[in-house]
């Protein structure tokens, strides 16, 4: 009898793939940074303006950080669609507040309006980590930091974004003076000094972060109004 009459077939178990490769997302981060540092009488607000989808880069001039109508500037990052339905959303309602008590909006309000705003959001969020600066009653620097479903908190400074991992260890050390000796943690920086280690902070970053880079957008508010200046950065 011929062995070769007892060998089976190779046995092809059926098997189920899966392609995610083609399936749509709602949400998409576009990658960049933006940072805060507020001082005693004003607060240094930074963001860089490339706009990218993966290893594309879909704008090398989409702007992060916006000034609103009652003087206080809120930078963004993470979904750069969301991040303009947002500031469209918090500008409509700051125009309705001005028109009901015939008076701009205060930042302190406004940092408790968009916490809000996100956590109302909360079932389908705003893919977007906000940082809102501005003076608040007395005249002080206030930096207001939240995730996509609205958890706020007032900070010295702040990082958020893709380069946030390298930033925001920087800041800890040279704002926040984190681990250093005979250091007073609750020192405010010169505005001189804020501007310099908001653009250092950036220059750094982009050695690092391909997400990060093109030009850099820069904000002083102080009781003079908002400063803007625009610098150059890494382009590739």
């Amino acid at each position: 009898m011929d062995f070769a009459q007892f060998q089976q077939a190779p046995v092809s178990v059926p098997t189920e793939h899966h392609s995610h490769g083609n399936r749509w997302d709602p949400y998409v981060d576009n990658g960049g940074t933006s940072l805060a540092i507020a001082g005693e009488d004003f607060v240094v607000v930074a963001s860089d303006t490339r706009q990218s989808n993966g290893y594309s880069i879909n704008s090398r001039y989409s702007p992060k950080a916006f000034e609103l109508s009652n003087g206080s500037v809120l930078a963004t990052t993470g979904y750069h669609a969301d991040a303009l339905k947002l500031v469209e959303h918090i500008e409509q309602r700051a125009q309705l507040y001005f028109h009901k008590h015939d008076r701009a909006m205060n930042v302190s309000a406004m940092a408790q309006m968009l916490s809000g705003i996100l956590y109302s959001k909360r079932f389908f969020p705003y893919y977007v980590f906000p940082i809102l600066s501005g003076l608040d009653a007395k005249g002080k620097g206030a930096v207001y930091t939240y995730d996509p479903v609205g958890n706020m908190e007032r900070v010295n400074y702040q990082a958020y974004g893709s380069a946030s991992a390298l930033v925001q260890p920087f800041l800890d050390s040279q704002v926040g003076f984190k681990n250093q000796r005979n250091a007073d943690p609750s020192r405010l920086l010169e505005r001189p000094q804020a501007v310099k280690l908001a653009i250092d902070a950036f220059t750094g970053a982009t050695e690092r972060d391909i997400h990060t880079g093109d030009w850099l957008d820069l904000f002083i508010i102080d009781q003079d109004g908002i400063h803007q200046t625009k610098r150059e950065l890494k382009h590739d």
